[in-house]
């Protein structure tokens, strides 16, 4: 547990800072261009490289090429250096063609992931120059992701999780700038110049170039020293290809899913002003930062152990780690996802609403929110479920569990999209996303149990419901100022809005882990430990 937490810390260091970052530069991004037309056309062409990016690597590397690079290490003559040159060369010549090929087809791109742009409307016309300004980076993201997995396999976890900090400062360094030029134009889509659209386009672009140069610098230092390799008969395609066809089977099913999602939310987007793709996406990246920060951190550190103990028969530390893993992840997500469903407005209002966007747009963001936090604890415990199927080298089934979670969540997305009214529809998205999740997990909790031989669900569920009913005076302190500030100044400004956030959310805190203290709760008893002693040097 010591050195799970250790190297967790560490990596959560760097996570918290650049999604502390990340929240700036969303915070600037809503600044410049709002909730509404531009908005909408961003997100959706900053999206796309991200989707064809876990089609065809990022799925890979967590469940194929990590435990590939690991046995490689250990199997091959020169610990693997010959084998990480030939995937790094391959992965950067396959992914600059894809990036070509990507920014040609950008219109039909656009097509895929909206409803209701009609081709020549100047919305669609601002979202396809965006995406091919933005598709390039398809290449240097991949350089980065394949240099990133072969640091994490040496356990070197820290630059990983700094380099999107400098990304994060040179989007919002562009977007500043873009909002001096911009001047008044807004989120007006129609009065935006295609020289401005350039600037926002290619300093996106730029972001990701000087993310992948860190981490390149840092596997230099490691003693990596790239030769570019063509041999393909030696890089384990077919094995690789046999192992990772399911993995990508998982990754087109959840991103036919994401698809539906953007779909449905652009035409409730066009039916009211403000309540479609921006304010889905703004709420996930919220809903995302604790899994980021932690649950990220933790199934780095776990992966790579994990798969070293299936490969050596320890089956029993596979369990050790995986209790572990979700009961250190639980010990902070529990608290926050309660303190996510109720201070879902008092967060963003401080984050978005500025500059375009106005205090009632981000207050339906953080109604997004709110309904997210459902899905928190539920989502990170299917990740970590799937984890414990790829160190085992088994990719087919989280294909089958991820084809139903993700059926699931189109059949609720669906029906929220014909029952509720439009201004509701991104909110019954998030709801269907924390069901479906939650279906997920208990399916992949089942069938990975049966793998292992039993994954000591009491322990693990007492350990869980201990951390909820620690959690709750924090939730009910929350709520209480909550209602305390609206009374007294009868709403959530900016002001307001913090005070909510230091008594609910900072106090709140404090109070939970003084609680769970108390109960004993081991990982919450290390947690403040660590922090006690490094306050104490």
């Amino acid at each position: 547990m010591s050195r799970m937490l250790r190297a967790s810390a560490v990596m959560a260091a760097g996570t918290m800072v650049s999604r502390v970052t990340g929240f700036v530069r969303t915070m600037v991004l809503a600044y410049a261009i709002g909730t509404f037309a531009l908005g909408d056309a961003y997100n959706v062409a900053y999206a796309i490289p991200y989707s064809i990016l876990d089609l065809l690597l990022l799925g890979v590397l967590s469940s194929v090429v990590v435990p590939m690079i690991v046995r490689a290490q250990k199997e091959d003559p020169d610990g693997g250096r010959a084998y990480e040159q030939r995937l790094l060369t391959i992965s950067t010549v396959a992914l600059a063609v894809v990036a070509l090929l990507a920014v040609l087809a950008a219109p039909l791109l656009i097509q895929l992931y909206t409803t209701g742009w009609e081709s020549g409307s100047r919305k669609y016309e601002v979202a396809v120059l965006l995406a091919r300004l933005i598709l390039p980076q398809l290449a240097f993201f991949g350089i980065g992701a394949v240099a990133g997995a072969i640091l994490n396999t040496r356990d070197r976890f820290a630059a990983p999780m700094w380099a999107p900090v400098l990304n994060n400062i040179v989007v919002i360094g562009v977007l500043l700038v873009f909002a001096l030029v911009a001047g008044d134009v807004g989120g007006d889509v129609s009065r935006i110049t295609d020289g401005q659209l350039v600037l926002l386009g290619l300093g996106t672009t730029a972001g990701i170039v000087a993310q992948a140069a860190v981490l390149v610098v840092a596997l230099r230092r490691t003693g990596f020293v790239f030769t570019p390799r063509f041999d393909v008969r030696n890089a384990r395609l077919g094995e690789m290809g046999r192992a990772g066809v399911w993995t990508i089977g998982y990754v087109v099913v959840t991103q036919l899913g994401f698809m539906l999602t953007t779909n449905l939310a652009s035409a409730a987007g066009d039916a009211v002003h403000g309540h479609g793709i921006t304010p889905y996406t703004f709420a996930f990246q919220l809903f995302q930062l604790p899994y980021g920060v932690i649950g990220v951190s933790v199934i780095t550190a776990m992966l790579p152990r994990m798969s070293r103990a299936v490969t050596e028969q320890r089956f029993g530390d596979v369990r050790g780690e995986f209790g572990s893993s979700v009961r250190l992840i639980g010990s902070i997500m529990v608290p926050v996802s309660l303190l996510l469903m109720v201070l879902g407005p008092a967060i963003t209002v401080p984050i978005y609403a500025h500059g375009v966007t106005t205090v009632q747009d981000a207050v339906y963001i953080g109604n997004v929110l709110q309904v997210y936090g459902l899905a928190l604890v539920p989502f990170a415990i299917f990740q970590l479920l799937l984890r414990v199927f790829y160190a085992f080298g088994d990719t087919r089934t989280p294909v089958y569990v991820g084809a139903a979670t993700t059926a699931v969540n189109a059949l609720l997305m669906w029906i929220m999209y014909l029952v509720l009214p439009f201004a509701y529809t991104v909110m019954g998205l998030a709801f269907a996303y924390a069901v479906a999740y939650a279906l997920g997990a208990v399916t992949a909790w089942w069938l990975a149990s049966r793998r292992v031989q039993g994954l000591g669900g009491w322990q693990i569920g007492w350990a869980l419901t201990r951390m909820y009913l620690a959690a709750l005076p924090t939730a009910a302190l929350a709520l209480a100022s909550v209602w305390a500030v609206q009374m007294i100044f009868g709403g959530l400004g900016f002001v307001n809005s913090l005070i909510v956030l230091a008594v609910g959310g900072g106090l709140g805190m404090l109070l939970y882990l003084g609680v769970a203290h108390r109960m004993r709760i081991p990982e919450v008893n290390s947690i403040v430990g660590m922090v006690a002693g490094r306050v104490g040097r």
